[in-house]
């Protein structure tokens, strides 16, 4: 019985990535308009960028501390190992949530092979982690071989992205409100990046034509062997602009294959549409 992957929804992964691939999912909270939602389930992302379009302020929620509960006791139950790869801790709660229910089912099942992972990583980056993690775990590999390779890509994974709008940073605390007034009057685009699992800014462009080659030499910088890994991108409800993005990746690196994906509802909310997101390692691909 090979080792199981528990992923969250704000990996952006698809319904794809989790059936091909055998990879079990729990869903973080989205609450729109008095109602609540599970993020990847019972709301889609295209949803959530409309909304946010017209005006509308969604918010986010940790995954339920009882889903995890169900879903490490049912493991713990049958002795089958589970390694939870979680969005980072500095973003949300749901680690701690986590944590906390792997030591309730724990003082039931002391010898549980149950395993929860703070990888300080969000959207697809944390999802390369997880597909990195899944396909060793396909292949048979053990829950140490498994826990140090998705560590360390965890550890080297590179965040570089951009917003349409620092409206939407503003409302999730990310930039103040003066910030996001001068940003979007000044056609500011800001590059962003996450260190020690946190959003920081890292720069701002004038005009968006920049923008793109701006993101390709921070790749530059920080990037290598880009020929043997597998680059993401994530966005926000503009894939025109994604596969764009992808094509000059391709021709400026050699890379042959790049992971698009929206980003989804729970992290949307956040980041809102015209989001553009990169994914890399500044190490090579272990």
């Amino acid at each position: 019985m090979n080792n199981k992957i528990l992923a969250d929804t704000a990996s952006d992964l698809s319904e794809q990535h989790y059936n091909e691939l055998d990879i079990k999912m729990v869903p973080l909270t989205v609450h729109l308009e008095e109602k609540e939602f599970e993020d990847g389930k019972t709301i889609s992302p295209q949803t959530i960028y409309k909304a946010m379009r017209e005006g509308k302020s969604p918010k986010t929620s940790q995954a339920s501390p009882q889903a995890f509960k169900d879903i490490f006791t049912s493991y713990a139950d049958s002795d089958q190992a589970l390694i939870y790869f979680a969005l980072s801790s500095e973003l949300s709660g749901t680690y701690q949530a986590a944590k906390l229910m792997e030591q309730e089912v724990k003082e039931e099942y002391p010898d549980a092979p149950i395993y929860v992972v703070d990888t300080k990583c969000v959207s697809i980056g944390l999802g390369l982690v997880i597909l990195r993690a899944a396909k060793m775990a396909k292949e048979g590999a053990s829950v140490e071989e498994i826990m140090e390779t998705a560590t360390y890509h965890a550890e080297h994974m590179e965040h570089i992205f951009t917003v349409d709008d620092l409206e939407y940073l503003y409302r999730g605390g990310r930039v103040s409100k003066t910030a996001a007034f001068v940003g979007t009057l000044l056609k500011i685009k800001p590059i962003l990046h996450v260190e020690n699992g946190k959003l920081v800014p890292l720069e701002k462009i004038r005009g968006s034509k920049k923008l793109l080659n701006r993101m390709l030499e921070i790749m530059e910088e920080r990037g290598t062997d880009f020929e043997n890994q597998t680059i993401g991108i994530s966005h926000g409800d503009d894939l025109e602009t994604a596969e764009k993005f992808a094509g000059m990746i391709k021709e400026k690196f050699g890379v042959s294959h790049v992971e698009i994906e929206m980003v989804g509802s729970a992290i949307g909310s956040h980041s809102g549409p015209g989001t553009l997101a990169l994914f890399f390692l500044n190490k090579p691909y272990k």
